[in-house]
């Protein structure tokens, strides 16, 4: 368990901000790592070549590390969307196959995939959410010898409510599916690991759990998709691009493993020095860590939601650092007005009030944020 992190944030003492699954506060070690990339700009004649691979060699090893993987196999991407796309345009479907993904799934992680089903003539087939909350069931039930790519986060970003990767993965390999995986939603705040869920691609926003800034990202490709086609073509992911008095030398090998899906211009000088502060934090306090804590916090929440009446998935089915609660007759229209006039910071998605903690957090959030939600049982 780790001990309450606020002081390394920017959160005034009566802010209950339980909202991480919709934009994570930033770390004040982070703003401080993108006022200085800025500062750096004012005088160019400091920036060297080495300075546009050396932050984002560290950020590719810190991430490869959080999720259980090897440097080679982490690219940089701006958006989830970005990503899908890479994996999207190096999935192999044929038509009259198909696509399966969950209902009110993230759209970033639909809207590719339908424009991929479109220009190859397949089809897309949705999981309903399952009444007892059993995703992963429901799931493999609709995996057959049609499949061609499963789409699926780990845990649905509306509730937190848990998918069996590791058995969705066994199923893919029955019928020769991919596996991507859109984990914006769990990685940086849950355990993971690569080698035991072997997805084809891993896809996360950095400005959630990661604690980065926003328009920043990772890709993870499994080492048989590095000689894949990127989305776009640009110098960084050369070969031998570090050489820069050599660029007009044109390359048509890349730079290896999955640097050639980087998006182009990575080396920001403010967002790169941003995510790999948070990236640091992150792996100092450790994800195992972070997720053991942040349990406990949910937890609580879950007892509480349960004595006053209101519907949470059961304990084996949602993960520990997200939670959504649900009113037997649907969220009350004023509830969320109440709260942000408590200064209590939550979303609604789907039918869900989402609870999202984080190391800022304390008892005193939960119970402050009860204090209203007994109002509305």
């Amino acid at each position: 368990m780790l001990q309450n992190q606020k002081h390394l944030f920017n959160i005034p003492d009566d802010i209950t901000y339980l909202n991480c699954a919709y934009l994570s506060p930033q770390l004040r070690g982070v703003s401080n790592a993108g006022e200085a990339g800025i500062r750096q700009k004012e005088q160019p004649w400091t920036v060297t070549p080495p300075d546009f691979f050396r932050d984002s060699e560290k950020a590719r090893a810190l991430f490869a590390q959080i999720i259980d993987a090897a440097a080679d196999d982490i690219a940089f991407i701006p958006s989830v969307s970005y990503g899908i796309g890479v994996a999207a345009k190096n999935a192999r479907i044929q038509p009259g196959q198909k696509i399966v993904m969950l209902h009110e799934q993230f759209p970033s992680n639909v809207y590719p995939w339908r424009e991929t089903a479109r220009a190859c003539n397949a089809d897309i087939e949705t999981v309903q959410r399952p009444a007892d909350d059993d995703w992963t069931t429901a799931l493999l039930e609709k995996i057959d010898e049609r499949t061609a790519v499963v789409a699926a986060p780990n845990c649905h970003w509306t509730d937190g409510s848990l998918i069996n990767l590791a058995a969705i993965r066994r199923r893919c390999d029955d019928v020769n599916a991919a596996l991507v995986v859109d984990a914006t939603q769990s990685i940086g705040a849950m355990p993971f690991s690569v080698k035991e869920i072997r997805p084809d691609f891993l896809i996360a926003a950095g400005y959630k759990w990661l604690l980065g800034p926003y328009s920043f990202g990772y890709l993870y490709a499994a080492s048989q998709h590095h000689s894949g086609e990127p989305l776009e073509f640009n110098w960084l992911n050369r070969k031998d691009s570090e050489d820069f008095a050599g660029l007009v030398n044109y390359r048509d090998e890349f730079q290896p493993g999955a640097r050639r899906f980087d998006v182009g211009e990575r080396s920001n000088f403010t967002l790169m020095p941003m995510a790999l502060a948070a990236l640091q934090q992150i792996s100092e306090w450790q994800v195992g860590r972070i997720y053991e804590t942040l349990s406990a916090l949910t937890g609580q929440i879950a007892e509480r939601a349960k004595k006053l009446g209101l519907s949470i998935a059961p304990a084996k089915f949602h993960a520990g650092h997200l939670i959504g609660i649900r009113f037997p007759g649907g969220v009350p229209a004023a509830l969320i007005e109440r709260l942000k006039a408590e200064k209590i910071f939550v979303s609604v998605r789907g039918n869900a009030i989402r609870i999202a903690p984080h190391l800022y957090n304390s008892k005193a959030d939960v119970e402050k944020l009860f204090a209203v939600l007994d109002w509305f049982k």
